[in-house]
């Protein structure tokens, strides 16, 4: 009794098994079936060797770990991906940091050319009349000789304005009582480069004196356009 309802039981899990492997099995197939004593789980079986070997093998097959096990490159891989990052050279149309370009430098040129012998003429004179006083005010008193050349009042060369003679004494008095005579300083070379450029006119002054010891009263007449340590500068 308890061997018939065993063979009943395994004959019911092998047909449902073969069920799913046919799907289109007729069902009458699978309960028509007669249990006999000497039937085994082998006899059994043996009509459905080809369904069972078929799901035993998909079975085998299927490794359901595949679906989890990320891939990781070995050491090996790692470092030929690395050296072929580095050697990748870059694009002449990329950049690794972003190409600022410098602004054009503005080169100043002199406005009036003049030989080295006459800027050193030049550069004696200011440093005669405005020793003691502060670099802009050479620079101012070069900017007044300067002015001369481009009036039509004056010589019109730098030489010419220097050496002009009024009324039986030059118009300069170092060049006078010859100081002029002496070296620039560096400082008076520089303003005097400087002047060239012509970026500040004051405003075409034509004079420069110091009111503490001018005895001149007409140059006091002057329009008074800038003071700078102690000289005032006119036109």
């Amino acid at each position: 009794m308890k061997n018939t309802y065993f063979k009943k039981v395994t004959v019911a899990c092998v047909a449902t098994f073969a069920f799913i492997g046919l799907q289109n099995t007729p069902v009458e197939a699978i309960t028509e079936y007669q249990v006999v004593k000497v039937d085994s789980l082998t006899n059994i079986g043996q009509p459905h060797d080809p369904i069972l070997k078929e799901v035993q093998q998909a079975i085998n097959n299927y490794d359901e770990r595949k679906e989890y096990i990320p891939y990781k490159p070995n050491s090996k891989a790692l470092e030929i991906a690395k050296s072929a990052v580095e050697e990748t050279p870059i694009s002449e149309t990329q950049s690794a940091e972003p190409v600022i370009e410098a602004p054009e430098q503005e080169v100043t040129t002199p406005a009036l050319s003049i030989s080295n012998e006459e800027k050193d003429l030049f550069a004696r004179l200011v440093e005669a009349e405005a020793k003691g006083e502060t670099y802009e005010g050479k620079v101012a008193v070069a900017t007044v000789v300067l002015n001369r050349v481009d009036s039509p009042e004056f010589p019109n060369s730098i030489s010419g304005v220097i050496n002009e003679v009024v009324g039986g004494t030059y118009a300069f008095s170092p060049v006078q009582n010859g100081e002029i005579n002496k070296p620039a300083s560096n400082e008076t070379v520089q303003a005097v480069e400087e002047a060239l450029t012509r970026q500040d006119r004051l405003n075409d002054s034509i004079y420069f004196y110091n009111p503490e010891i001018a005895t001149d009263k007409w140059i006091t007449t002057r329009e008074v356009v800038k003071t700078i340590g102690n000289h005032v500068f006119a036109k």
